[in-house]
């Protein structure tokens, strides 16, 4: 099965450090994108009720991006991506999330992201 890039900009009213806090530590991931996330060096698990699902942070740059792998995923390129892009003229602040889904789950995909964002503009008061 063909897994599909998606990618999707959320506006946040936040410093681009403050938005990479919130995507990169295993503290704040638990505030918005899992129940609990705990880390042991690159890897980080993700805790959802009953279910957890470990991901390796397998790139980053401080205040700019950060990309975890799943550990068992089927597609060896799939990925997920946090990467804070602030505009050069209005430095309007956006976060830009990069995903796979599979072949049909794309507004699924989508709507999970839009969900969990808002999670997100939430806890940091955006």
């Amino acid at each position: 099965m063909t897994m599909k890039k998606i990618e999707l900009e959320f506006p946040i009213h936040a410093s681009p450090s403050f938005i990479y806090q919130y995507v990169s530590t295993p503290d704040s991931l638990g505030e918005w994108f899992a129940d609990n996330v705990n880390s042991r060096g690159q890897n980080y698990t993700f805790i959802w009720d009953d279910s957890e699902e470990v991901a390796k942070r397998v790139a980053q740059r401080t205040d700019q991006f950060v990309r975890f792998k799943w550990i068992d995923a089927d597609d060896e390129d799939a990925f997920f991506e946090f990467r804070i892009q602030v505009d050069a003229l209005t430095k309007d602040v956006s976060l830009m999330v990069t995903d796979f889904a599979d072949e049909g789950e794309e507004e699924e995909l989508k709507m999970f992201w839009e969900n969990k964002i808002s999670d997100l503009k939430h806890a940091i008061g955006g």
